[in-house]
């Protein structure tokens, strides 16, 4: 099942995905229906510039939601939070799908409007996931900062091209999931369900400011897709480093290029990024319980423990075997 759509501020996904599905919407509310599979899709609107739709299902069959550009320029500035608890596909301009899994939870996405992008939804996976739409006027007012840095500034400017990522936190995570068992037959629900999206844009833009202050580099598809598949490289063998030059020239871009788009839209350099991929994947590991420390040390391509270990503690503030035994 394909669904595709040009984000134009008009546009309203709710209406147009209940045509495709063969449904109807009932005071912003939609049923996915029995046939499809089970759960709904709900809008909130919070004012004509802030907005929040819920999506909380489990499909009969894949899902592909394709975004299609404007080609109107940032006038809207879209807030994606990936919260699902098993893997889900992302791409840029048609390329193949990246994966973000449980293991790395890098599953928020901020992005101008101009950016065409598809994400895929697994069958017979519980789905949780938010997408928050805001005007660039209203977000900057709502954040009330009087210095931004580059990265708010970028997003709040109207006329920017823009991707940015960030982890998913645990706090994040679970307000997500659970704004999907809010009872908005409340009275005062609009109220509460208000204040808590604004916790997560507190959550996500607390992180955001922290960014360094670089300037900022306009980004189109064709980038966005590259750096997804460069991140992909970096992730597809965590017991070796990634080697600059070799990324550049799978990038087809300069290797001065490739560094500052990629720490721009993920947060860190190439190598820190690794590292921290590198430690998720051997808390993954630790975690499963089948894994002794040197076995997933070495399997994470470590020759010396020892600094498996000091790596180790810095990220997580125990050691592995610690780490393990507390499990």
């Amino acid at each position: 099942m394909i669904f595709s759509f040009t984000a134009t501020p008009e546009f309203d996904f709710l209406t147009y995905f209940a045509r495709y599905i063969g449904t109807t919407v009932d005071n912003d509310l939609l049923i996915i229906p029995k046939h499809l599979g089970q759960g709904y899709i709900r809008k909130l609107s919070f004012s004509t510039e802030f907005k929040i739709t819920m999506h909380h299902y489990v499909l009969n069959e894949d899902l592909i939601i394709r975004r299609n550009t404007s080609g109107l320029g940032n006038d809207l500035i879209t807030i994606f939070f990936y919260s699902n608890e098993q893997e889900l596909g992302i791409a840029y301009n048609n390329d193949a799908q990246v994966q973000f899994t449980e293991r790395d939870e890098s599953a928020i996405q901020v992005t101008s409007n101009d950016l065409s992008s598809s994400i895929r939804f697994p069958k017979g996976h519980t789905i949780h996931y938010a997408v928050i739409a805001i005007m660039p006027s209203y977000l900057k007012s709502l954040l009330a900062i009087k210095n931004l840095n580059t990265t708010l500034e970028t997003i709040t400017t109207p006329g920017n091209n823009f991707l940015f990522f960030e982890n998913m936190t645990a706090e994040t995570k679970l307000l997500v999931k659970n704004l999907s068992a809010v009872d908005l037959t409340d009275k005062l629900s609009l109220f509460y369900m208000h204040i808590k999206v604004q916790e997560l844009l507190y959550l996500l833009f607390q992180k955001l400011s922290m960014r360094d202050n670089a300037p900022h580099q306009n980004i189109n598809n064709v980038d966005a897709a590259r750096l997804l598949h460069i991140r992909n490289e970096i992730i597809s063998d965590l017991s070796t480093p990634p080697v600059l030059p070799e990324l550049a020239q799978i990038a087809a871009m300069s290797e001065t290029k490739l560094k500052q788009l990629f720490k721009q839209a993920f947060g860190d350099t190439i190598y820190n990024y690794f590292q921290r991929a590198r430690m998720e994947e051997a808390a993954f590991l630790l975690k499963q319980g089948k894994h002794s420390v040197a076995e997933v040390g070495y399997e994470l391509g470590f020759s010396n423990l020892s600094h498996f270990s000091r790596l180790f503690e810095k990220h997580y503030g125990l050691t592995p075997k610690r780490f393990s035994s507390q499990l």
